[in-house]
């Protein structure tokens, strides 16, 4: 049997970026730094710093093949401060959005004047910021220019971050300084396994979000190693990793910790969790995948490969039979992946709570699982859904007040003459609403759909239509059920 060091060497010279990519990222980065430079000197524009940041910049952990490029233009927060004085964190929020906007059209996007910096446009997550690529010869190269308060890093620790982003140059700095050159290939021998995994960042596909990049480089920073990581990986739910040495118990006593899933504190910001995001689904799979890679060893599980259609020829399969599938499509590219998963998230969230309890509070249709994928360059997005009960009684038994409160027990007999009394409550038999799950999704889901995606197809999963949506019911039957039913 190959031994686990064998593996990850191998993995890693075949993940490691090769001298032409490094140089070539630098010699794009120098070009945007030229140009950039010129024109806020023409316009008289005052900046800090650019510099490249992520995997590709100052932290050097990226994998090979990743030419994405992040660069960053500090702002003295100094010269802003006048103007937001006395505003509350919201209306500070709208005051620096519009200064970023404004540098983000008159400066940044006027300034990639050569021809192969093509198709500059304004993008929005909570930070808007602007997204070129670079395209030679038919290469292209993504890059994310991001303007952030340049801001000290004792005031981040003291009152927090400005913009969302103010924090991302001091994470660069400290894994930097902190991170030694074997540990940060040990990270992209992580990065490559949960990408394997398919539990990788935003577009994740088990969870809504998987382990970003950060957490990535703290979970190594943390262990020392992957294998050390990797013999601990079960121990992340009960043992938060933080950099300021409290325990769970203080963790949890800070209220937006409580229901984060991992705990990995930001060294950078106490009251930060950079793990908030990840899905439990997510750490859940993924524990699951290193458990079994310690147990028999091998490369497949650091090739990263195509999410297989699920297989509907078995039309006597149980857990088909239980699951439904919601196919959409994407009428509006300008809306960012990001902000469509988010609201199918909420949806999917709301069938489950609505599905599984009727307003009465009485068990409905039974457990109630989903996932949500989405192929955005085809503009497909998919919730597919598992129904413990698809089909129940048209009636139930509701129950009512105490017998001994006589004034409410008075007021439910008036409205259900076919009362009956049982272990001291009142109870009547009430007609459902919905008994078959299939009505009920489709009646539910009737204009809560997003304005800017339409449906395609409503159907139990054996009717699906588009290969995504399979690929969908595929994650939720082999990579999520599994672990809840």
């Amino acid at each position: 049997m190959t031994s686990i060091n064998e593996i990850l060497t191998n993995t890693l010279n075949q993940i490691i970026p090769t001298n032409q990519e490094l140089k070539l990222i630098n010699e794009i980065v120098e070009k945007l730094k030229h140009l950039l430079k010129s024109k806020a000197e023409e316009l008289n524009i005052n900046y800090t710093l650019i510099e490249s940041q992520g995997s590709t910049g100052i932290k050097q952990t990226q994998l090979k093949g990743d030419f994405d490029i992040d660069l960053f233009i500090g702002l003295d927060y100094n010269l802003y401060k006048p103007t937001y004085e006395g505003l509350s964190k919201n209306k500070l929020k709208k005051e620096s959005k519009k200064d970023f906007l404004r540098l983000c059209n008159n400066w940044i996007i006027k300034s990639l004047t050569l021809k192969e910096f093509q198709n500059p446009r304004l993008l929005y997550a909570e930070h808007p910021y602007v997204t070129v690529d670079y395209i030679v010869n038919n290469f292209k190269i993504k890059i994310d220019i991001v303007l952030y308060f340049d801001l000290d890093k004792k005031f981040i620790e003291q009152n927090g971050p400005i913009t969302a982003v103010d924090r991302s140059p001091w994470h660069g700095q400290f894994i930097r300084e902190n991170l030694t050159v074997e540990q940060k290939n040990d990270v992209r021998l992580l990065k490559q396994f949960f990408k394997s995994s398919h539990c990788y960042g935003d577009t994740s596909a088990v969870g809504k979000v998987g382990f970003i990049g950060y957490s990535a480089e703290l979970l190594i920073y943390y262990f020392g190693n992957i294998q050390k990581l990797f013999r601990n990986f079960h121990t992340l739910k009960q043992k938060p990793l933080d950099y300021y040495k409290r325990n769970n118990n203080e963790l949890k006593r800070i209220q937006h910790f409580q229901n984060d899933y991992l705990i990995i504190i930001d060294p950078i910001d106490k009251n930060r969790n950079v793990a908030s995001a990840i899905s439990g689904r997510a750490y859940t799979f993924c524990n699951e995948k290193v458990k079994k890679f310690l147990k028999k060893p091998s490369k497949e599980f650091f090739i990263q490969k195509a999410i297989p259609e699920v297989d509907l020829s078995n039309l006597k399969d149980l857990i088909l039979s239980k699951i439904f599938i919601i196919e959409l499509r994407n009428n509006n590219k300008d809306i960012h992946y990001t902000i469509n998963r988010d609201k199918l998230d909420s949806l999917a969230e709301s069938i489950k709570a609505n599905g599984e309890r009727e307003f009465t509070r009485a068990e409905r249709f039974g457990s109630i699982f989903f996932e949500i994928f989405f192929e955005d360059e085809v503009d497909e997005y998919n919730i597919a859904i598992y129904c413990e009960k698809p089909q129940i009684s048209p009636t139930y038994i509701r129950r009512g007040p105490p017998v001994k409160e006589e004034f409410h027990a008075n007021k439910f007999k008036e409205k259900n003459l076919e009362y009956f009394e049982k272990k001291g409550y009142l109870w009547v038999e009430t007609k459902r609403e919905y008994y078959q799950f299939s009505e009920f999704l489709k009646d539910f889901i009737k204009n809560k759909i997003p304005d800017n995606l339409s449906i395609y197809n409503v159907s139990i999963s054996l009717k699906c239509k588009s290969s995504s949506g399979k690929k969908t019911i595929f994650i939720l039957k082999e990579m999520v059920l599994p672990f809840y039913i």
